[in-house]
């Protein structure tokens, strides 16, 4: 039972990565929790589809499609489709229709259907025609920057950005790092240290808020298919 799952990051400030996956005899993974909107593509026994996926605030279960083979881009942190608010995008998505191997459609209009190696060709006709759009503002705080405004203000220009928190995008983001790093074997109070949790059980509740899994399951690759790119994991912290 495999889940086969290779992400990139991306040149381009739009996008966070680029990832593809191909299912065998996997019927159902567990979703974590994630930051990012995305454009993921799909094919299965002939046939096209393409969606949009938002943020997600927990674990999930969810289906997939055995021998599907799929192409995804995850957006940055501050960008948004122009026709539909992130917000609206948190715990769900949309499917779009007409898809096929070569178009779908997207904000009224035909579009290619991209390749893992043109994806950011796609997001740049996207940003051109005005189909994504992003608030400076939070662009500018994600690159560590101080813009004159009070909290109150960045909050609010965040969380319409975004559909969450700062504080919730920091924690998601953190878990996630974690998560990876105890996939790959790092042992347990390395994390703790490195990522700045108080102690174990303190890492531990945020893994199940936001991972479903416990630090054994994720060092023991055990508990089934899961959303993370556990093969890029095992490169980076074991070389």
């Amino acid at each position: 039972m495999q889940l086969r799952f290779q992400a990139r990051g991306s040149d381009s400030p739009w996008v966070s990565e680029v990832w593809t996956c191909t299912s065998e005899r996997v019927t159902e993974m567990t979703s974590v929790a994630g930051v990012h909107w995305g454009l993921v593509f799909w094919q299965r026994q002939g046939r096209s589809y393409a969606a949009v996926t938002g943020p997600e605030t927990g674990p999930s279960a969810a289906p997939v499609p055995e021998g599907a083979t799929f192409v995804g881009i995850d957006f940055a942190v501050g960008t948004s489709l122009r026709i539909v608010p992130t917000a609206a995008l948190v715990d769900g998505g949309l499917e779009l229709p007409d898809a096929t191997g070569r178009f779908f459609r997207l904000a009224g209009d035909r579009w290619e259907t991209p390749g893992p190696d043109d994806a950011e060709a796609l997001v740049d006709r996207l940003v051109r025609a005005g189909a994504i759009v992003r608030d400076p503002l939070v662009t500018e705080v994600r690159r560590g920057g101080r813009p004159d405004v009070t909290p109150r203000t960045l909050e609010r220009r965040f969380r319409a950005a975004t559909g969450l928190t700062r504080g919730t995008v920091h924690q998601i983001e953190r878990v996630t790092e974690a998560a990876t790093r105890l996939a790959a074997a790092a042992p347990v109070a390395d994390v703790v240290t490195g990522l700045g949790y108080f102690d174990e059980p303190h890492l531990a509740r945020a893994l199940r808020r936001y991972v479903g899994r416990t630090s054994k399951q994720l060092r023991e690759g055990a508990g089934g298919a899961i959303s993370l790119n556990l093969e890029q994991a095992a490169d980076q912290f074991t070389s």
